[in-house]
């Protein structure tokens, strides 16, 4: 056992007060615990996550800047990041207005079903993404369900944009909404309720009261669902046929690429994703200091009130 935990189980002395310091003492574990859990930590992180990147830059570049930005503006390349920016534009409207509906719902009604609600919302955390995109072909597949309609309409969403939308959309749905219900269910529905009093539409209240709390949560969901969306394979590979220049995201260029032998290019492309992640990343860190922030704030005052 610890030191800090051994001077937690002993009793204070009767009358004795307490202090930063005993707290402190009483909660601190000792130094070559903190140095050991900080190194391993460290540790994990160059193996998994420094080394890695390096080698992703470093081969990108390893042949000149010359080889990178001809890997980067070659036909396929810019066709697959262009379908890759354009699926996350599409995606993130409508997750947007399914997360702020589904938070909403969740965090300021009582409802039968709302667990089921919840439980559903996490679906795509716990469905492997491959078997996500293979109900999209058994549903929407010219030999699907409704495939016979869809050829009827000359309508074509598996192996087409629709699909890959469908398919990233699913992927990234609880994102949002899973950022948003927290600091929803935190703050109540005491606002809400003073502004209908004051007279205030449903319009009026959600622009002028709910936005206003929940602006920096909605958009760390956001930028969580985008930097999904960007880098989501395992789906979308199962819905796009690998179309090349047509159906192929990033992710499975780099995947053709790489298969094909041309690691130069397949690097290339790589680290045009990866710096998309590390910027995701910063702006990830800024907005989730406010949320905790704004998580606290709100937790404070429900328990003042």
């Amino acid at each position: 056992m610890s030191t800090g935990a051994t001077l937690a189980l002993q009793p204070a002395a009767p009358g004795a007060a307490i202090t930063p310091t005993n707290l402190r003492n009483a909660t601190t574990e000792a130094p070559w615990v903190r140095r050991t859990l900080i190194g391993i930590a460290l540790v994990f992180l160059a193996v998994f996550l420094f080394v890695p990147l390096f080698a992703v830059f470093y081969e990108a570049l390893k042949k000149g800047w010359d080889v990178y930005l001809a890997a980067i503006v070659e036909p396929d390349a810019v066709s697959a990041i262009k379908l890759t920016l354009l699926a996350a534009a599409v995606s993130l409207p409508l997750n947007l207005v399914f997360g702020v509906a589904a938070a909403w719902c969740i965090a300021k009604f009582d409802f039968r079903g709302k667990n089921i609600l919840l439980t559903l919302i996490d679906l795509p955390f716990s469905v492997s993404p491959v078997i996500a995109g293979l109900i999209f072909v058994l549903v929407f597949g010219l030999q699907g369900w409704l495939g016979g309609w869809l050829r009827e309409h000359d309508l074509k969403i598996i192996f087409a944009l629709p699909g890959i939308v469908l398919a990233t959309v699913f992927i990234t749905f609880p994102f949002i909404a899973r950022e948003l219900i927290p600091l929803m269910q935190a703050q109540g529905i005491e606002q809400e309720e003073a502004a209908r009093v004051l007279g205030a539409s449903g319009w009026q209240i959600f622009w002028r009261v709910t936005l206003p709390n929940i602006k920096w949560a909605l958009l760390y969901g956001v930028i969580l669902c985008n930097a999904r969306a960007m880098g989501e394979f395992g789906a979308v590979s199962v819905v796009s046929g690998h179309i090349r220049g047509q159906t192929n995201t990033m992710p499975l260029h780099i995947e053709i690429l790489y298969n094909e032998y041309q690691f130069a290019a397949s690097f290339a492309v790589a680290s045009l994703l990866a710096g998309l992640a590390l910027v995701t990343l910063v702006l990830k860190y800024l907005v989730e200091r406010r949320v905790r922030n704004q998580i606290k704030g709100a937790t404070s005052a429900q328990e003042s009130a």
